[in-house]
């Protein structure tokens, strides 16, 4: 894959000295023949397929680190939405999230994704009750992740959902608000959810992915941030957008090389290599710095949305000519508490949840990691995931909410997570209440523009 000793060196470069990571290699892993009438019999056959499938998954990450030197920060499993077994079975499907925590800590993963269910147009058997239960299982569990797509642009928004999904958000944070609220940071509500993300909180494995895939997700902010510090001050953005896009592609490489072993080793098909410069809260790893190199004073003030889109273009465009199997997300992760640009720019005032709903029309996901008054009524959360999910509804692109409610704290106080999820202001949010729409419930119907066929 690299022919050339330049190649060669630039790429230990990036990882040296530019926080070049691979972020996740996530196994996708199909319950479906894992379904049965009898929940206990199903969470067995779960238990022995996932700890028979994943079972080198983090060995075979340890020794492509060791080969190649490149640091892989996680390993993951993602699994089919469990409302659909939920519904075969029936009973209480919290007993899924305790065996799937069980298996994640059993085959030594970092996080398993899946605790989900897809109700943009409805709810069929099964997934009203899971979605009851979402507070209860990320309070009992360590390592599950949950997420529930509420929209699309095909299907339009299912406010029904909407309106459950905020009350389910701040019963999260409740339940764990002795624990940082938790809960609420590993839960995702989507529109326009897509079926190969490596990434957490949000994975799962769609029902049109084999039985078993092997993607990746590689992340290198600070890698895009050093070679625009190189460029000259007055170079124009065409060629600052050109920069960027030569350095995804590279990144991308890595990737597919990455990902393309892996899958080998564990005997099963390369899935995607998902390109999305998700940062830490370590510094030089911001998504926000680069914008601020591309010439803005902070992120935040007026331009940041024409900037992180042009971002968000060239990291495709570049992903897209290294690899045939580009996919997931695929673009910039602008979430608040992961991201010490963002940090910096939220402390200050000049990075407002307006101007984050902004942005996430041009970026990957969505609002991110937001930390919200602990007080926040279960309607104004459900209106700021309709509102996101009337972006991705109309703009036919993957959107996203993963607000914190942080029980017990007030605007300017701060939530400390720890690790990668980092920390963040307590942001502001707008005080007239959203409740009477809200309570309507119903759906808001598909836009004109899903009438493609």
């Amino acid at each position: 894959m690299y022919n050339d000793i330049g190649d060669i060196l630039e790429t230990i470069s990036m990882i040296r000295d530019k926080n070049l990571d691979v972020r996740t290699t996530t196994m996708g892993i199909s319950l479906l023949d894992c379904a049965d009438s009898d929940i206990d019999r199903s969470c067995e056959k779960i238990y022995e397929k996932i700890c028979r499938k994943a079972e080198h998954l983090v060995e075979t990450g340890e020794k492509i680190t060791g080969k190649y030197g490149i640091p892989i920060v996680n390993k993951r499993v993602s699994i089919t939405p469990i409302a659909m077994l939920a519904g075969v079975s029936g009973g209480d499907p919290v007993k899924y999230a305790r065996t799937l925590d069980r298996a994640a800590h059993t085959v030594g993963i970092d996080f398993i994704g899946g605790y989900s269910a897809l109700v943009q147009k409805g709810f069929s058997a099964g997934d009203r009750e899971l979605i009851e239960s979402i507070p209860q299982a990320l309070a009992e569990t360590q390592l599950v992740c949950s997420s529930v797509n509420i929209g699309s642009t095909k299907a339009g928004i299912n406010m029904d959902a909407v309106a459950l999904m905020g009350r389910q958000v701040q019963k999260a944070a409740l339940l764990t608000k002795d624990n940082q609220c938790m809960g609420a940071a590993k839960l995702v509500v989507f529109c326009n959810a897509v079926e190969d993300n490596p990434f957490m909180a949000g994975a799962f494995h769609g029902v049109g992915e084999a039985d078993s895939v092997l993607s990746v997700g590689v992340s290198g902010p600070g890698v895009v941030r050093s070679v625009l510090h190189d460029l000259p001050d007055d170079a124009p953005l065409n060629e600052v957008a050109e920069t960027i896009k030569k350095t995804a592609f590279k990144i991308t490489r890595v990737g597919q090389l990455v990902g393309s072993e892996a899958a080998a080793a564990l005997g099963v098909p390369f899935g995607i290599v998902d390109l999305s410069l998700a940062p830490t809260p370590a510094i030089g790893d911001s998504v926000a710095r680069i914008l601020e190199e591309i010439g803005l004073e902070q992120c935040g003030t007026h331009g940041t949305t024409a900037a992180l889109a042009m971002l968000n273009d060239a990291v495709k465009k570049g992903g897209v000519m290294a690899s045939s199997s580009v996919g997931g997300l695929s673009g910039a992760f602008i979430p608040v508490s992961e991201d010490e640009g963002m940090i910096a720019a939220a402390r200050s005032g000049n990075l407002v949840l307006e101007k984050l709903e902004a942005m996430t029309a041009v970026c990957s996901v969505g609002l991110d990691m937001i930390v919200i008054p602990g007080d926040t009524t279960p309607e104004t959360i459900s209106a700021i995931i309709a509102d996101e999910a009337a972006i991705g509804m109309v703009n036919s692109k993957t959107t996203a909410v993963r607000v914190i409610p942080a029980i017990g704290l007030k605007s300017g106080e701060e939530l400390n997570f720890g690790g990668l999820l980092g920390y963040g202001p307590v942001m502001d949010l707008k005080n007239p209440s959203p409740a009477k729409m809200i309570r309507r419930g119903g759906r808001i119907p598909a836009p004109l523009q899903s009438l493609k066929n």
